[in-house]
């Protein structure tokens, strides 16, 4: 199937061709005609699926169709959890509009930038507000929106949202919008918590799950790297060199240690950025563009990154410490083998995290094959785990021998 079966207006096909958008991916060709028909959707499919697109297509032709004249009134609010994912929504929504007769006003409202420009750029006048919820709600404390014409709610990476407490702030936003309006939930994984904030917020959903997508993208080629805590920077080092790995991704677990090991690498001549939540939004930004661009190399990153974002020809991604959650892995090494090209997504292990990477293995519902590298083969042995002794039974006084005894005196 091609866009164009998709009862698309023809401006939007030509947005589409322009940016050499052929075909719809499933979850675009299942969840496009659904908007269209009017329906609230609630659609599951893995990182680098297209889940974006599959509704700011049909908005954008509902838009078309619907702009009256006159001031902008906010028809469309979109909520992401990240600032980088907002700006890549809207950014999206101007590109397919770019050839409308009218092409959609869209603000982007995120923390990390001036709140009094964002709110004078919504009482200028906007067809669609992309937001991180947290900076959404700062501006309709300030009552200065007017969210009476809303048309379309639309949470993306739903479930990441949930670990940055949507769930507290969802009755607010609830209040702000109007009753009848068409709701849109796009989500990689729908835990039972995410359920429950979905019937919240729309009562008879279409359900969507792309289940045809195996868990891992297939042409990611994963490796599983052997190599001591201490030894894995020098390991790193000597695979981009030996590999020629160009593109590079590093996933941390922590904001300092991202800081401290790029700069570790610039000492070492390699065109090295950290990138995580406590830069300034101009220093994330820039550091986007130009990992994006080929002027930095490896790029340390927390899982900030690893959602949504769509970075074209990273070569590989490397878990230099490993995620919390296997869902978190999948993300990951989604972040390479985009757009049909292959990609490497190496994990360093020791013996400490053993296990945790077998549970990841399990949940993902692979089994990987463990290499040692020459100079830096893993030594030592774990640490045995000794069991405490037991619970001796009799020693202390239960509940009920210290009431009888407090009854007694």
């Amino acid at each position: 199937m091609n866009f164009s079966k998709l009862n698309l207006s023809q401006n939007i096909l030509k947005a589409l061709d322009k940016s050499a958008f052929k075909q719809p991916t499933p979850i675009q060709e299942k969840v496009i005609p659904l908007v269209l028909d009017g329906k609230d959707v609630m659609a599951r499919a893995q990182t680098g699926s297209g889940k974006s697109a599959s509704f700011i297509l049909p908005v954008l032709e509902h838009y078309s169709k619907t702009k009256g004249e006159g001031k902008a009134k906010i028809k469309v609010l979109v909520l992401a959890p990240t600032r980088e994912l907002t700006l890549q929504i809207s950014k999206t929504f101007e590109l397919f509009g770019e050839f409308l007769d009218t092409p959609p006003k869209v603000v982007s409202i995120i923390g990390g930038e001036s709140l009094g420009n964002q709110i004078f750029e919504i009482q200028k006048g906007c067809d669609i507000v992309v937001a991180t919820s947290g900076r959404f709600l700062d501006v309709l404390s300030k009552k200065q929106m007017n969210l009476s014409h809303l048309e379309f709610l639309i949470l993306d990476e739903a479930d990441k949202m949930l670990d940055l407490g949507f769930a507290e702030e969802l009755d607010y936003i609830l209040e702000a919008v109007p009753k009848e309006r068409q709701n849109l939930l796009f989500s990689a994984i729908y835990p039972p918590k995410m359920l429950s904030i979905a019937s919240r917020i729309t009562y008879n959903p279409v359900e969507v799950s792309i289940e045809s997508q195996e868990p891992t993208v297939e042409s990611v080629i994963q490796r599983v790297i052997q190599v001591n805590h201490e030894n894995r920077a020098p390991l790193l080092r000597h695979l981009i060199k030996k590999e020629k790995l160009e593109q590079v991704l590093v996933f941390m677990s922590n904001k300092r240690a991202t800081d401290n090991i790029a700069a570790k690498f610039r000492k070492h001549g390699f065109l090295a950025e950290s990138f995580h939540g406590d830069l300034e939004q101009d220093e994330r930004n820039f550091t986007l563009e130009d990992f994006k661009s080929k002027k930095i190399r490896i790029l340390f990153a927390t899982d900030l990154v690893s959602r949504g974002l769509h970075i074209d020809d990273i070569s590989c991604v490397i878990n230099f410490d490993l995620p919390r959650s296997p869902a978190d892995y999948i993300h990951r090494i989604g972040r390479t083998a985009r757009a049909g090209k292959s990609g490497i997504a190496i994990s360093f292990i020791n013996h400490e995290n053993e296990a945790h990477f077998k549970l990841i293995e399990k949940r993902s519902n692979i089994k990987l094959k463990r290499e040692q590298i020459e100079g830096f083969e893993l030594t030592g042995e774990a640490v045995k785990k000794v069991k405490g002794p037991a619970p001796v039974k009799g020693k202390g006084k239960s509940k009920k021998d210290k009431l009888r005894e407090k009854a007694l005196k």
